[in-house]
């Protein structure tokens, strides 16, 4: 993960060293030598994706000669990514990124015991659907829309018990296929408060910068540039919706035809298709990538 940049590229080597430093660990070993349980820690895999993305985003700018100000009209990231956008376009640092990420990790992994919250992925319906499957799935727990990822791919996140109520509801709502989603925590839902509670606190005392350029938040599928609106965006996110579709849908409408995904995986660029499938959604992560898209960023 990220070790091919880092062979090619002193200042992607530079952000992975910087990464290591700010959180007092060896988090690059992990990334490229394991082991994978390590790795795929939520307080490790948060910190551990911002800085491939970062790592990618410095290459860009240092090797290629990129300036996201000149070059970009917005930064939009899923969930954690939120904050690899917001600290590409300067809103943070690396460092601060990484600290915050890996107080997330660790504040969303300790509010939910393990085993009572699950998260599951309902194919073939939309957000409408997803709510009303949602909304009597609960039956008094907790279960609401974690992700809104594109027209016909929606997640629920709450309480273990709901979740394992979605499924045969869903059938009757003309749900597709209902996939339990292996994760450690029972993310963007109320059950995730204390972890909200600790981001709240985290992000107070931390710089917000303006951003370069204006960030989509997730939670208001909007661009917002305040600081103080970041910080209590990405707090609300904690426990609210990514509106993921909604984002992508108001690029397109204002005229992003070019989307970008910068770092490791092309899962994003998949969702950009399918939500506005007229627009172009390349993934930039290893070296081979960023030379087969140059032309098309530096044009």
């Amino acid at each position: 993960m990220g070790k091919a940049l880092a062979d090619a590229f002193p200042s992607a080597r530079d952000v992975f060293a910087e990464v290591d430093e700010a959180l007092g660990q060896n988090l690059s070993q992990i990334m490229w030598e394991g082991p994978k349980d390590a790795l795929t820690l939520t307080e490790n895999a948060q910190p551990a994706l911002m800085a491939v993305s970062m790592a990618v985003m410095r290459v860009l700018e240092a090797e290629k000669g990129f300036s996201l100000k000149d070059r970009v009209t917005f930064v939009a990231g899923h969930s954690l990514g939120e904050y690899s956008a917001l600290a590409a376009a300067g809103a943070f640092s690396i460092a601060d990124a990484a600290r915050l990420l890996k107080l997330r990790g660790q504040a969303m992994q300790k509010a939910v015991p393990v085993g009572k919250g699950a998260m599951a992925a309902l194919l073939g319906v939309g957000i409408d659907v997803a709510q009303k499957v949602a909304a009597e799935a609960a039956q008094g727990d907790v279960c609401q829309v974690a992700n809104d990822n594109e027209p016909t791919q929606v997640v629920l996140s709450g309480d273990k018990s709901a979740i394992d109520r979605v499924a045969e509801i869903g059938k009757a709502h003309g749900v597709r296929r209902t996939v339990p989603l292996p994760v450690s925590a029972p993310f963007h839902c109320a059950l995730m408060q204390p972890a909200a509670d600790a981001m709240a606190d985290a992000l107070g005392k931390v710089t917000v910068n303006t951003p370069v350029v204006s960030v989509i938040a997730n939670v208001l599928a909007q661009p917002i540039s305040d600081p103080d609106a970041i910080r209590r965006s990405l707090v609300e996110q904690v426990t609210g919706t990514v509106r993921w579709r909604e984002c992508v849908a108001y690029m397109a409408a204002n005229g992003i035809t070019d989307f970008y995904e910068i770092g490791a995986g092309k899962v994003l660029a998949g969702l950009v298709k399918r939500t506005a499938g007229t627009v172009n959604a390349t993934s930039i992560g290893t070296p081979a990538d960023m030379d087969a898209a140059w032309a098309a960023l530096s044009g």
